[in-house]
């Protein structure tokens, strides 16, 4: 399945698409605090969209390691007016909320969004998976093992790529059980990984096509970047370029990205070659 309902639009994944991130947190690792005016989150979604991006995701909790914990109200309010202004403003928009909250998601589907993007896959929150079910939306899931303050203590696998397989595997079935239809999946670079396992499963990428859903990939100026290269996230935009490159050529269906338009020129090459 390589096509997913957003409104009654039909995305098709066979080409590459962009997701273009828009954080509002004050700690996120890259951006954070950088859009905090109506006007400020308006001019960056405009220049994502005009850079190409087919989806917009709105964070309003950072999930770095070791990230402060908000409440859900807090989350709520920081999200659901950007989602009501994005939609004024920009009326065919396709936005994505990244977040692990049934409640949060529900409010900002109604307000106008188009999907979750849940970093737990249900695990930290029971009734996320009946909530998508209800809302018929499309739903990222994505491997994590704990929490965003402890991800970094559950770095033990048997084997990471089948223990990642099985999980997703567990995932799918509980899903199509509730009735979800769309669904797509994020390996999790960066959570609950070391470097090397984060390069391990950036090498087998691939093998989880054998899932046969649409998988996105969040590498953008990432610590296994930055950390490898002994530079900061400011300077890792080259490396992420580079890391994109070998995703799509894995099969990668979406990129979610800080710089959008170096994504775009990202796919329109890779698109030339394969």
């Amino acid at each position: 399945m390589k096509s997913i309902n957003c409104k009654g639009e039909l995305i098709d994944l066979r080409t590459p698409k962009i997701m273009g991130i828009l954080n509002l947190t004050p700690d996120s690792f890259y951006d954070g605090g950088k859009y905090t005016s109506e006007k400020e989150i308006l001019l960056q979604t405009e220049k994502m969209i005009d850079e190409g991006a087919t989806f917009i995701d709105i964070g309003g909790y950072s999930s770095r390691p070791g990230a402060k914990h908000i409440s859900e109200k807090d989350e709520i309010t920081r999200i659901v007016p950007v989602v009501e202004s994005l939609i004024k403003h920009f009326p065919n928009i396709l936005i994505s909320i990244d977040t692990f909250r049934s409640e949060v998601a529900k409010q900002s589907i109604d307000s106008g969004a188009c999907m979750i993007n849940d970093i737990s896959a249900g695990n930290l929150d029971s009734k996320m998976f009946d909530t998508i079910a209800n809302l018929q939306v499309p739903y990222i899931m994505m491997h994590m093992k704990g929490t965003p303050q402890n991800m970094q203590n559950n770095i033990d696998y048997d084997n990471l790529i089948n223990d990642i397989i099985y999980f997703f595997s567990k995932k799918i079935n509980k899903l199509r059980e509730f009735g979800v239809n769309d669904i797509i999946l994020d390996v999790g670079f960066g959570f609950s990984k070391t470097l090397d396992q984060n390069y391990e499963l950036l090498q087998n990428l691939n093998l989880f096509k054998n899932l046969e859903l649409p998988i996105l990939v969040g590498i953008s100026r990432k610590s296994m970047l930055y950390k490898l290269l002994d530079i900061t996230p400011k300077e890792a935009l080259n490396s992420t370029s580079v890391a994109n490159t070998i995703a799509l050529l894995q099969g990668s269906n979406i990129l979610r990205v800080h710089d959008v338009k170096e994504a775009m020129e990202t796919i329109n090459i890779v698109k030339k070659v394969i």
